[in-house]
Order: C-alpha cells, then sequence, then structure tokens
C-alpha cells in the first residue's frame, strides 16, 4: 500500500509502497477514502509526543471501508462504511465496558501507538468495540473529522460541560477542534465568542456561527480576557440573538471556556473570562505543564474539566446531528490533499496552520 512514512522525527517523510497490513485477532483492515491533517500529527511528527515510536506512519481520523475481517470479529463485514474514534478502547477493561474507552489505560491510537491513516489502509483493533457505522447518506467530507476534530468537541461540549441554550460559550483557538466547537456549540443553543489570532480563522468562526470574534493577536491573558468579557456581556444584552434565552444566565463573562490550542497563555485567558460558577473544558494539549489559576478556580468555583476524544459508543448521537443537517463538518474542509503533498504540508505547520480544516485522499 501507498503510505506516508515517517523515519525521524522532524524530517521531510517518504511516500512509498509498505506492506499492506493484516487484520489482528479481533480487529479489521480499512481501505481510507479520507483521512485528516490534523495540528496533532504535526505534534507527533516534530517529537513531542512519547507514545511514538520511528519509523511510523501518522493520520488518527479517517473514513474507509472494511477490506478484510480478522478472527473472532462479529459484528461487521467486508464493505461497510465506517469510521473509529482516536482513542481505541481495549474492549476487555472496566472503563470500555462502561463506555469511557476515552480513557482505556490499555488503549492503542493510529498515528500514535500504531500505523495510522495516512495510507491506503489502517487497522482497527477491538473493532467490534471500536468501529462506527457511517451512513452512506453522508458525505466523505462531513466524516473524514469525525474521529478527532469533530467529535472531541462534541463530547467536550455536550457531554463534559452540558452546555445549555442560551449560554455565552468562549472558544479560545480557532483551528480545526476550535472551529468544530464553534459549529456545535451554536447548534447547541448557545452564544459563541471565537478567539484567536488570524482574521482568516476568525472568519470562518463568524461564517459557522460565533456571535462575537476576539482578535488576541498581541495582547495579553489579562487583556484578552477583558475583550472576551466585554463581548459576553453584549451578547446578554441582546435576548434576540438567542431564541429561548434564560435572562438567568447572563453574567459578566462566558458560562462555558474551551481551549483548543494547548498553551499556556490561552489557558490563562481562558480562566480569566469565566463567570462565577462558570466551566472550563481543556482540550489542547501542552507540551509542557501551564500555570493554572487555581486560587480564581476555588475563590468562583469554577469547574475544570478535561476531555480525550469520544468513545464509539457515544458516535450515534453526533451522527444523528450530521444526518438530521443540523450540524454539516464539511464546510470546515479547505484544502483536499494527496499523499505526495503531505510531507510539504507536514512541514508548513511549522510555521503555523491554515484556516480550516485539511484532508487527504490517498
Amino acid at each position: 500500500m501507498r503510505a506516508v512514512h515517517v523515519t525521524a522525527f522532524g524530517e521531510s517523510p517518504q511516500v512509498l509502497d509498505l506492506p499492506a497490513p493484516v487484520p489482528p485477532t479481533g480487529g479489521v483492515v480499512v481501505d481510507v477514502e479520507l483521512t485528516g491533517l490534523c495540528r496533532s500529527d504535526f505534534h507527533a511528527f516534530a517529537g513531542h509526543d512519547d507514545s511514538v515510536q520511528i519509523p511510523y506512519v501518522p493520520g488518527h481520523e479517517f473514513l474507509g471501508r472494511i477490506s478484510a475481517l480478522g478472527d473472532d470479529v462479529a459484528g461487521w463485514r467486508v464493505g461497510q462504511r465506517v469510521t473509529a474514534p482516536f482513542v481505541c478502547g481495549c474492549g476487555d477493561c472496566r472503563w470500555c465496558a462502561a463506555g469511557q474507552s476515552q480513557v482505556c489505560p490499555h488503549q492503542s491510537q493510529p498515528g500514535f501507538t500504531y500505523d495510522g491513516s495516512w495510507a491506503e489502509q489502517v487497522v482497527v483493533p477491538a473493532a467490534d468495540h471500536n468501529l462506527v457505522a457511517v451512513p452512506e447518506s453522508l458525505s466523505a467530507a462531513s466524516v473524514a473529522s469525525l474521529g478527532c476534530r469533530f467529535a472531541t468537541a462534541f463530547r467536550a461540549l455536550q457531554h463534559r460541560a452540558q452546555v445549555r441554550p442560551g449560554e455565552v460559550v468562549a472558544i479560545f483557538g480557532c483551528g480545526g477542534v476550535g472551529l468544530s466547537a464553534v459549529m456545535l456549540a451554536r447548534a447547541l443553543g448557545a452564544q459563541v465568542i471565537a478567539v484567536d489570532v488570524a482574521p482568516g480563522a476568525l472568519e470562518l468562526a463568524a461564517e459557522v456561527g460565533a456571535a462575537r470574534e476576539v482578535n488576541s493577536s498581541g495582547l495579553t491573558p489579562e487583556e484578552v480576557a477583558a475583550a472576551v468579557r466585554a463581548a459576553a456581556i453584549t451578547l446578554a444584552s441582546e435576548p434576540e440573538l438567542g431564541p429561548g434565552r434564560d435572562s438567568r444566565v447572563a453574567g459578566t463573562g462566558p458560562q462555558v471556556t474551551l481551549e483548543a490550542l494547548g498553551r499556556a497563555e490561552t489557558l490563562e485567558a481562558a480562566l480569566l473570562s469565566l463567570d462565577p460558577l462558570g466551566r472550563h473544558v481543556q482540550v489542547g494539549l501542552f507540551s509542557e505543564v501551564p500555570r493554572t489559576l487555581i486560587p480564581r478556580v476555588v475563590a468562583l468555583e469554577l469547574t475544570v474539566l478535561g476531555s480525550h476524544g469520544m468513545a464509539a459508543t457515544d458516535y450515534p448521537e453526533l451522527l444523528n446531528l450530521l444526518v438530521a443537517g443540523a450540524v454539516d463538518p464539511s464546510v470546515l474542509v479547505t484544502r483536499e490533499l494527496e499523499l505526495e503533498q503531505v510531507p510539504a504540508a507536514l512541514a508548513a505547520m511549522a510555521q503555523g496552520t491554515e484556516p480550516g480544516v485539511a484532508v487527504i485522499r490517498p
């Protein structure tokens, strides 16, 4: 199979022919139709993730069809259209049994702990536990980011922060996860403030549901927080923007913040902007341990939540939103690449990420 092959961290990968994968016991091989290019892939490539061992094939969010079944796979057949979470559970532990495989202590991750989806084929282990059936009616572009970015944003807002209609939600960082969060928060009935340093990203955020945008370029965390609080107060005074708005949710800042970058100063700005009793959900991964404003968390009784992907058992709820037309992730896709274009696109991410979502067609 053709695949992107990384043989040294930070050095340009090659696109070459590798042996086709064999389905493991309990697992399947999937022919990849479309796969995502995510900021997490760059961090792995740059050597920021200790779970990644050289050499490897990147890629952790994908859509495809089952091409081969391993022994002991009971619920699937060749030809089915599927995706899978980027965190694959073992299927046997108590966390997986409870439908919480995103925190499985024996988890595996395509593109990190084993060869991923920047290839013509990828393996999904414990298929009966990790595979997600994808309706034929959905476009490939609308499903390609469900393995990571869109599903991660959905669980962070719906299941972790438990966003309620009429609340103000501030999204810090409008890359793939952040833009997904903007769209989903709006679909959940929230009023959304988008925060980013890039005008192009903020323009996209406005197109997919942000009611206010804050350009944080050159601002301190305190200045960003002040701008976000001002925007939240403005939104709270305009009930016509939120059908069914409950005036009791109005306050001095957003009720929910989500950080999608993994930067210490962005986390600080998010916590500084929150309304008393507010909820912060952390999605971005940090390369260094950040300073946390614990005194503020205690004084305002803030809730700080982590969110790490989404288990396969929770995907039907998200897929129902897509089928109903409540959200359309395909509008976030701004670039489609071939495998041969991936090495250059990966290297370019060292200088920043282009607005929108990039996908790869192997």
